[in-house]
């Protein structure tokens, strides 16, 4: 099989082409060309392009693709981007109209199955319908139009998968995780202890999304929405997880919800002034999401696709240690 997966040099592309390689499927990938492809990168086995998905022409993108016969789509940013205003406009630009574009040239182009990174804030949106988790957050109203846009564009000429995912660990070749500035470098600035809040959420290797990606291109039902994942895990014992690996000690204390709210809102006010606006709003985050438990149960997907679990816990261990190497190697500013 010929596949052709976007963002091929990101932190879930890079695993996918590595398992697609594995397999024994022909793979092409076009990237931003935002980091070097060193050694790292199997230049002699991947057709590797250089160019932005967002600015290209529809005609361009149906040559790009035409040939092959499966497509990953594992580009955009997800909810922990803070944009400027309005927070449903860029989003929309960049979940909506930009991958209904490439995917539409895909199908123009004659591939016949795609599968898209998605979130598994859809997912929730879809068993909490009381709750109206899209009329509120831009971001998860995003990815529902995400889903149903390219699910529609496919029709019955291009089988399209949706990956709805959760959090994800483990480390890329070169690009820094992402939870070194969002939530390492806040948890070392914690003392006497580490605050935080009740309730949790499931969690994945980006190893075992890899395989779920390449699984529904091999065995997916067309228009599935999958929600992947693997283990659920307390706020408590994920940061459990990481303190060690940070070199501290320091007892967790549970805040009320109400707290994280009063904070929620003031950020909120701090970032409107700065012309910033979450896709997730401040005002609903913690009792929609945060405080709440995100928990489901993988099994129907992980049997369908056929990916696996475990190494979860070794994932956010080795994460962690790739945070804590890449704040240790920077400049250290004298306060």
């Amino acid at each position: 099989m010929k596949v052709y997966v976007c963002g091929g040099t990101g932190f879930i592309g890079y695993q996918v082409c590595l398992q697609l390689l594995e397999k024994g499927h022909e793979v092409s990938s076009i990237s931003l060309g935002d980091v070097e492809l060193g050694s790292w990168w199997p230049k002699d086995k991947i057709k590797t392009k250089i160019g932005d998905l967002f600015t290209m022409e529809a005609d361009e993108l149906v040559e790009m693709f035409t040939g092959y016969d499966a497509m990953v789509y594992a580009v955009g940013p997800d909810d922990r981007y803070t944009p400027k205003a309005p927070a449903y406009k860029f989003f929309y630009d960049r979940l909506v109209l930009a991958c209904a574009k490439v995917v539409k040239a895909a199908r123009d182009a004659g591939v016949k199955k795609c599968a898209i990174c998605n979130s598994y804030f859809a997912y929730f949106d879809r068993i909490r319908p009381d709750e109206h988790l899209a009329e509120k957050h831009p971001y998860i109203r995003c990815r529902v139009e995400q889903a149903q846009k390219c699910i529609e564009i496919g029709g019955d000429k291009m089988a399209v998968y949706i990956m709805e995912l959760p959090y994800i660990f483990g480390v890329h070749p070169v690009r820094a995780p992402i939870w070194k500035d969002l939530f390492i470098k806040r948890l070392l600035k914690m003392k006497p202890y580490i605050f935080f809040f009740k309730g949790g959420t499931n969690m994945i290797t980006v190893n075992h999304v890899a395989e779920a990606i390449v699984g529904a291109i091999l065995n997916g039902r067309s228009s599935k929405r999958y929600t992947i994942g693997d283990k659920n895990l307390t706020w408590v014992e994920w940061i459990s997880l990481m303190l060690p690996e940070m070199g501290i000690d320091r007892k967790i204390k549970i805040l009320p919800p109400f707290l994280g709210t009063l904070f929620a809102k003031r950020m909120k006010r701090i970032e409107a002034k700065k012309g910033l606006e979450p896709g997730l709003d401040l005002d609903h985050l913690f009792k929609d999401i945060q405080c709440r438990e995100t928990y489901f149960d993988p099994t129907s997907s992980q049997e369908e696709l056929g990916y696996t679990g475990g190494e979860l816990e070794e994932a956010i261990k080795e994460t962690v240690k790739k945070c804590m190497e890449l704040i240790n190697d920077e400049p250290q500013i004298n306060s």
